[in-house]
C-alpha cells in the first residue's frame, strides 16, 4: 500500500495515517534501544520479527476476548491498527522479581511473587518513565478510578493469556508493560490494549536453562538479540523450526 503521512515516530515504532477513518498504519523499526535511550543499535530483522510476534499476541488475545488495536499485519513490517487516545502511562504486570524492581526493592532476581504485582509508570522519556501510584494518575486526570479498576482487570488478563501460552513453549513470563488506549462507540470510551507485544516489551526466560529471550539480551550484552527473538518465534511456530534469522529486507517506498 502507499505510504501516508507520518503521524509519530518513536524509538521503535512509526505510525502512518491509516487508508481509513479511524486507521494507522503501525511499521515496526530494527532500532534497539535500552536505559531510556542511552544505548542504541539496529539489529537487522528485529522490526520483522516483533511484527509478527506482536501479530500473534494481538490475535490470540482477540481470540479470548481482549480487546486491541491489532486489525491486521499488511506486510513484514507494517500492521493496520485502529487509532486510539493513548492513556499515558505504561502498565507493568511482574511474575518475578527482576530488572528494576528487583535494584529498587534489593530482591535477589528470579524471586517468585505471591501473586502478579501491576504497576503503573508515566510516559515521559524526558522523566525517565518514572513510577507513579493510582492517587497521582486519578489526580493528574490520566484515568479516572473506574478506567483504572478496568486497566488492572485487562493487564491481569493478559497476564494469564501470556503465561499459559509461553509456559506451553517452555518460557517463563517474568514481567511485561502494555499501554492501553481509548476508543469511542457512541461517544462512549472503551479501554482496549494498544502499542505492541513483543519480546521488546516482556521478559522471558526459557524454563530449564534460565536462558534469556528478551531485550535483555541487548541491554546486558549476553549476545545475540534477533537470535533470541527467532527462538521464541520458533517455539510459538510464528517461523519454520528449520528458519534462519530474519535479515534486513530492502524497503521500497
Amino acid at each position: 500500500m502507499a505510504r501516508r503521512n507520518k503521524i509519530y515516530e518513536g524509538k521503535a515504532k512509526v505510525l502512518y495515517e491509516g487508508p481509513e477513518p479511524g486507521t494507522l498504519v503501525q511499521y515496526f523499526k530494527d532500532d534497539a534501544t535500552a536505559f531510556n535511550a542511552e544505548k542504541k543499535d539496529v539489529i537487522d530483522g528485529k522490526g520483522v520479527l516483533n511484527n509478527m510476534l506482536s501479530e500473534f499476541f494481538m490475535s490470540g488475545l482477540t481470540n479470548v476476548g481482549i480487546p486491541n488495536h491489532f486489525i491486521k499485519r499488511l506486510n513484514m513490517r507494517e500492521q493496520l491498527i485502529r487509532a486510539v487516545e493513548i492513556v499515558p502511562l505504561e502498565v507493568i504486570v511482574r511474575n518475578i522479581a527482576a530488572g528494576s524492581m528487583a535494584k529498587r526493592l534489593g530482591m535477589k532476581e528470579g524471586t517468585k511473587l505471591s501473586r502478579p504485582i501491576v504497576e503503573f509508570s508515566y510516559k515521559d522519556d524526558s522523566l525517565g518513565d518514572p513510577l507513579v501510584p493510582e492517587e497521582y494518575i486519578t489526580a493528574m486526570g490520566w484515568a479516572n478510578q473506574p478506567e483504572l479498576d478496568e486497566i488492572v482487570s485487562i493487564a491481569l488478563r493478559v497476564n494469564d493469556f501470556m503465561c499459559g501460552v509461553m509456559y506451553g513453549v517452555g518460557i517463563q513470563l517474568v514481567d511485561f508493560k502494555i499501554e492501553i488506549g481509548r476508543v469511542y462507540d457512541a461517544e462512549l470510551p472503551q479501554l482496549i490494549v494498544a502499542d505492541e507485544i513483543s519480546p521488546d516489551s516482556c521478559r522471558l526466560w526459557d524454563v530449564k536453562s534460565g536462558e534469556k529471550l528478551d531485550k535483555d539480551v541487548f541491554r546486558r550484552d549476553l549476545g545475540s538479540l534477533t537470535d533470541a527473538y527467532t527462538e521464541v518465534a520458533r517455539r510459538l511456530n510464528v517461523l519454520p523450526a528449520n528458519s534462519t534469522p530474519v535479515t534486513k529486507p530492502t524497503l521500497v517506498n
